[in-house]
């Protein structure tokens, strides 16, 4: 059987660029952050997703797992 890590501590250890996705509370409830681990400290991470640079700090985080690269874009179609 395969241990998992806590998800802070996967953070922590992953490597710089790692696509991951963060799932961590907020005031209303849970969001997501996906994108690529810029940098996990010993107190927060920063994921950059499409959007903006999210700093996430790591005692929020639910859960957080590596995820695939994105599929490729589609050529958009001539008409």
């Amino acid at each position: 059987m395969t241990q998992t890590l806590p998800p802070a501590q996967f953070l922590q250890t992953a490597e710089p660029g790692t696509r991951v996705v963060v799932r961590y509370r907020i005031a209303d409830g849970l969001t997501d952050a996906l994108g690529y681990l810029l940098e996990a400290g010993e107190t927060s991470c920063t994921v950059r997703t499409r959007t903006s640079d999210v700093e996430i700090p790591l005692e929020l985080v639910i859960a957080a797992k590596q995820v695939p690269p994105p599929p490729p874009r589609r050529q958009p179609t001539v008409r």
